[in-house]
């Protein structure tokens, strides 16, 4: 166990300081910085963590065994013992390469039966968390405990369990529960619910117009299951609930940070903000507005303000003007103080990288949800696809980020490649101008999901368009459809019963595999 300072040796600015979380780089070098916006360049990062004295660090971007080297250099900085953090919410390999990556979460309310999913989920959590800790991680941004009611949403949307209030409830229990069978932290966000929106607030400021009843019996209750299941702490949302407070956003309400969160539902672990650089707060308020009156409202914690330095002046300077009390200042030091004793341990031993990262058995439990999730539609009568000679028709959001999950090695495009098919992958902006008649027969592969800070990238009218005309010449063999079953949705109403679909809630090489097994293009 570690020890840490007694708190009242500490000056006002060194206890202030440990209430924020910067962002960094999860890469060790300055060129290799990913968003130069937001991941300062190591010599500002370690001013902040060392002079300043910052109490955490959130990490993006990089490979495990270099966020492992990362995270040690992170903590010999630091005077006092930080919390690092990851949105892992898809696994630790969603962020961090090597680790073990699930998919998105709603895909585990697509499992066979309730207690196969709720196993999953408790199972999901656990690799999580031991991946987590392995590279020195101790503090999970996840689960997400949003109910994802509004199918037109494009943030939250499969990062979400489900569409209902108790099966969200039941998932991210069980996640929290396999957690916290290893010393790290998790996070219920995003609070008090941001499944009813259709507005992305990294980019602007949702409004979620309900009434008290339906917060009661929709939007509160996954929090109060992660509150019984023992979160350890709580991520407010940059949303507008005039219900609840008619004055300010959720995460600058007093009224839902203190009053309804703290003692209502008398949650004593940390409140935390949502990334303050995000346009839906950061776009109404200045850094000192920001600052202050998060504090004011409850947050123990405030995560990536636009300016750390800034932030910590500005609470010190409302502190020393009796506008913020001491007393509110230690009382969230306490609780930064316990999570970081029950966390802060040793750094990981190397051997932790081999044994516990990428295992056969983690990546087993993700094979089993990928595979158990998928939806398939094969007419009895189809015949084989392998003797069609068709072209692969790829399209996604985005062809700048698509090397994420599409390579000339990914199966989305060597299976079919193998079969002869050639492949083109087109974007919303290239969609328009593409011309088939040369090619007697479509494999159709949409991959589309919900993606924060790229707004709601509409490819559906486009897509519907292209089915209509690929149905009506007789072209299309199949459709395979990654991402979100939102999606899907709209196009099962356009094909007829004798086409051919599959859908993945993943898009990782992995499901593609699954897929094409599905539609009978690759060996099962």
């Amino acid at each position: 166990m570690i020890t840490l300072p007694n708190i009242d040796s500490l000056s006002l600015q060194e206890q202030v300081a440990q209430m924020i979380a910067i962002r960094a780089s999860g890469y060790l070098y300055d060129h290799q910085i990913q968003y130069p916006n937001w991941e300062p360049p190591n010599q500002t990062l370690q001013t902040w963590i060392s002079r300043y004295g910052v109490g955490g660090v959130i990490l993006m971007g990089g490979s495990a065994p270099e966020v492992y080297l990362r995270s040690q250099q992170l903590h010999s900085w630091a005077g006092i013992p930080l919390l690092i953090a990851a949105d892992v919410e898809e696994g630790v390999g969603q962020r961090f390469e090597g680790a073990t990556c699930f998919p998105p979460p709603m895909a585990l309310s697509n499992l066979a039966s309730p207690h196969t999913a709720i196993n999953m989920a408790e199972r999901m959590g656990a690799v999580t968390a031991q991946e987590a800790k392995a590279i020195g991680l101790n503090w999970l941004m996840a689960p997400v405990v949003d109910v994802n009611n509004n199918p037109a949403n494009p943030v939250i949307n499969v990062r979400s369990f489900a569409e209902n209030s108790m099966e969200v409830s039941r998932l991210g229990s069980a996640f929290i529960r396999g957690a916290k069978s290893h010393a790290v932290l998790t996070t219920a966000k995003h609070f008090p619910g941001h499944g009813d929106t259709a507005i992305d607030s990294h980019l602007q400021t949702p409004t979620i117009d309900c009434d008290r009843e339906r917060f009661t019996n929709v939007e509160l209750p996954p929090f109060a299951s992660a509150i019984a299941a023992g979160v350890d702490a709580v991520m407010t949302a940059h949303v507008y609930a005039p219900v609840l407070d008619a004055q300010y956003i959720a995460t600058l309400s007093p009224k839902i940070v203190t009053d309804l969160l703290r003692q209502e539902m008398r949650f004593d672990g940390l409140i935390v903000t949502d990334a303050l650089v995000m346009a839906g707060i950061a776009d109404r308020y200045t850094v000192e507005q920001v600052a202050v009156q998060a504090v004011m409202a409850g947050a123990d914690i405030l995560l990536m303000p636009v300016d750390p330095v800034a932030t910590i002046e500005a609470i010190c300077a409302a502190v020393e003007a009796g506008k913020i009390s001491r007393y509110r200042i230690k009382a969230s030091l306490e609780r930064i103080w316990k999570a970081k004793t029950r966390v802060c341990g040793e750094q990981p031993a190397l051997d932790e990288l081999y044994t516990n990262l990428g295992s056969e058995e983690n990546l087993q439990a993700s094979q089993e949800i990928t595979v158990n999730s998928l939806r398939i539609h094969k007419p009895p009568s189809l015949a084989p696809l392998r003797d069609r000679q068709a072209i692969d028709l790829l399209i996604v959001d985005d062809q700048l980020t698509c090397t994420e999950f599409l390579s000339p090695r990914s199966a989305a495009v060597a299976v079919p490649s193998q079969l002869g098919y050639p492949h083109l992958i087109l974007d919303r902006y290239t969609l328009p101008y593409v011309k088939l008649e040369g090619y007697p027969h479509v494999l159709l592969q949409i991959f589309s999901r919900g993606n924060p800070f790229r707004g709601s990238v509409d490819l559906h009218e486009q897509i519907g368009k292209l089915i209509t005309e690929l149905v009506e010449q007789d072209k299309l063999a199949a459709i395979a459809v990654y991402g979100s079953p939102y999606n899907l949705d709209r196009i099962i109403p356009l094909l007829p019963p004798g086409i051919p679909w599959t859908f993945s809630y993943s898009q990782l090489p992995a499901a593609q595999l699954a897929v094409m097994q599905a539609l009978g293009l690759a060996a099962v």
